[in-house]
């Protein structure tokens, strides 16, 4: 597969396509008044979900994006999480993937998030080895201004003020 994986994020209700590929649901709880044969998955990758805590927090509450995504990427370091999201880059290395959650708001949760993850990490492993950036882990945190509070990516430019992959604004701190 070239470029950048086909990441797909659906509610586990949905009726499994073939465009799906694999499927991994990526939830805690098994979603209420499913079968494990009707869901159609491949994996439950319950160690990828946010922590109970972390979880009952954010309750999909719109105006807790932006720190449920900060919390949440610290969770995806911690090594049983760091390991499932290994398996889930192998997976979509090798073809189609569908990131499944019970949540109504797909856009708003951990699914979309570890979608943006994964095609993060394929379009790093994609760059050519001279294209050097200054966004790699381990930068210093005077560069948290450029990170955008609606989708979490970080602005190239210094100082940002819209974001280049989603188009908001970023206040200058």
């Amino acid at each position: 597969m070239a470029g950048t994986p086909e990441v797909r994020v659906r509610r586990v209700y949905d009726r499994p396509s073939p465009d799906d590929g694999q499927r991994y649901l990526v939830d805690r709880i098994w979603p209420r008044g499913l079968s494990k044969e009707a869901a159609g998955i491949c994996e439950w990758v319950k160690d990828e979900a946010p922590s109970d805590e972390l979880r009952r927090w954010y309750g999909h509450e719109p105006s807790r994006l932006a720190e449920f995504r900060l919390r949440y990427a610290g969770e995806l370091r911690e090594p049983v999480r760091a390991r499932a999201l290994t398996r889930l880059n192998a997976a979509a290395k090798r073809g189609t993937i569908t990131l499944l959650t019970a949540t109504k708001d797909t856009e708003r949760s951990q699914a979309a998030l570890l979608a943006e993850q994964l095609r993060a990490a394929a379009r790093n492993r994609n760059r050519p080895a001279d294209d050097v950036r200054d966004d790699v882990p381990g930068d210093p945190a005077c560069w948290l201004r450029r990170v955008c509070p609606s989708c979490g990516n970080l602005a190239p430019v210094d100082p940002p003020t819209v974001c280049p992959e989603c188009g908001s604004a970023i206040a200058e701190a």
